[in-house]
């Protein structure tokens, strides 16, 4: 009997299929609507996550305990899936679908960031596999079958009856082409024959992990093509522009610092706490007592970070350049308006914040006779290496820091930099700013406790004492403030 009317059909909701298990391939994009502010929310909290995966790369032996600690610690911070399971969880935090939603939407807005340029679909595969890599490992096996099985990854396992030097192996092993295991082969993991490399269980992760940078490789690739598409949201291009160099830390506006440091404090602090980029912009200026556009910019905003006030920073420029080629009358037609500006008190009266490592990095790279940038990113490495060596540094040091740089981690370079003029092992903290740089180095040298406020200096912000105190912001003003950046840059003129 045929029945043509309506029928109840038992199906499973999409979306709880896609985040049935807490490991994905990412294969499928997400379908759904979600607002401005979890777009950039989700995207600055998988930004952190994959900065510590960096991070963490560098410091410790990938997979050991102490990097799985760490690295677990920060999934569950920051709300990340790591359970096998779905819990039907009491607390107020976010449910498992919902950290599993967020791993799966916030992948996809990455990609759509870090597709733009060679260098960025390089660097977000490697800290994607080193995640995957992870979590993969912390699974339990019949969870690591269940993913297989869910997303159709199908190896042929084998038998294998070896004998030769009275040795047996009866085990159940993987049979794959050997050109997919080809890290297996190198460290003489796996057994070959006729062509096929027989892996133990243990080790499946290696030729998942080699799908999933095929995959992940050929996805940038397809969303670099249809980029342009995406780029025309004038609601999206700014974001996504933003987040390939975005800062996720700590706020170093000059709030915070206002009024710390003296003019006549900052040759000696340039020497033992400022980082190399600015060590070297301010030996620059005072060398030449001029520095072109990009560096008047960078120095300048570091310079308000750790606290001069308006009227110092006129001061400190104009007493700088007027020994160079321009006169005081020159300066203050040509670059007093720049600062004024720099601090809120000219144009749109917005108050600038100092650059990043990641913009200091990513953006306006320097040309001939500019002094800007990093030193780490932007120099001939053998010239790194003998500004290295003027400033004393040991040769196993330097040899530490050049074997970062070869391997393109600049900030790492920085950190190790920080190590060997403090003489420290372990600096304690992930760096991600100048002005961060100069704040932890204080901190280290006056045993901890805040910079000293200079007494001549105004007595305005006296509520801001706790100067130190760490608040990271996933900022849904990112975008404004890289407009106001952006309006900055005309206010520079070079001669």
């Amino acid at each position: 009997m045929q029945f043509t009317g309506r029928r109840r059909k038992l199906t499973v909701h999409p979306q709880n299929e896609l985040y049935g298990h807490c490991l994905q391939l990412y294969g499928q994009p997400p379908l759904e609507n979600i607002s401005l502010s979890e777009f950039e929310t989700f995207a600055v909290e998988r930004l952190k996550l994959l900065k510590t995966v960096e991070n963490l790369g560098v410091s410790f032996v990938k997979m050991s305990e102490q990097y799985s600690k760490k690295l677990h610690a920060e999934i569950s911070g920051l709300n990340f899936p790591f359970r096998p399971e779905v819990v039907r969880e009491c607390s107020t935090g976010p449910s498992e679908y919902e950290k599993r939603r967020k791993d799966h939407i916030s992948h996809f807005i990455l990609r759509l960031a870090y597709c733009q340029t060679e260098d960025l679909r390089r660097w977000f595969i490697q800290q994607e596999m080193d995640l995957f890599r992870h979590r993969f490992t912390d699974l339990l096996p019949k969870y690591k079958t269940e993913f297989l099985h869910r997303n159709n990854l199908k190896y042929d396992t084998v038998r294998l009856y070896w004998k030769r030097l009275m040795l047996i192996s009866t085990f159940a092993l993987v049979q794959v082409p050997f050109q997919d295991a080809l890290d297996l082969v190198r460290t003489r993991k796996v057994f070959l024959q006729g062509g096929y490399a027989y892996i133990p269980h243990q080790d499946i992760v290696t030729i998942v992990l080699n799908d999933f940078r095929t995959r992940l490789s050929k996805a940038l690739a397809l969303t670099a093509r249809s980029l342009p598409a995406v780029q025309s949201d004038e609601r999206l291009q700014p974001l996504l522009n933003h987040l390939s160099h975005a800062y996720v830390g700590q706020d170093y506006s000059i709030q915070k610092n206002i009024g710390k440091v003296s003019l006549e404090q900052i040759d000696a602090l340039s020497a033992k706490s400022f980082p190399l980029c600015m060590r070297q912009l301010h030996k620059a200026l005072r060398d030449s007592h001029h520095l072109r556009h990009g560096g008047r910019m960078q120095y300048g905003l570091f310079l308000k970070g750790i606290g001069l006030t308006l009227e110092q920073a006129l001061q400190f420029w104009r007493s700088e350049f007027i020994r160079g080629k321009v006169d005081a009358d020159k300066f203050d037609k040509a670059y007093a308006y720049s600062i004024r500006h720099m601090f809120g008190k000219e144009g749109k009266r917005t108050d600038y914040t100092p650059y990043s490592c990641m913009k200091v990095i990513l953006s306006n790279p320097p040309s001939q006779g500019d002094y800007h940038g990093c030193p780490f990113r932007h120099s001939d490495p053998e010239l790194l290496k003998q500004k290295l060596q003027s400033y004393k540094l040991s040769p196993s040091g330097i040899i530490q820091i050049l074997d970062l740089v070869k391997g393109m981690h600049y900030q790492l370079a920085c950190q190790k930099y920080f190590e060997l003029t403090h003489n420290i092992e372990d600096a304690g903290f992930s760096l991600n700013h100048p002005n961060q740089y100069f704040m932890e180095s204080q901190k280290l040298l006056s045993g901890g406790k805040d910079i000293k406020k200079e007494v001549e200096m105004p007595q305005k912000v006296q509520e801001n004492a706790a100067a130190n105190g760490a608040s990271v912001q996933p900022q849904p003003n990112t975008t404004q403030a890289e407009e106001e950046m952006g309006d900055l840059d005309s206010y520079f003129l070079d001669e």
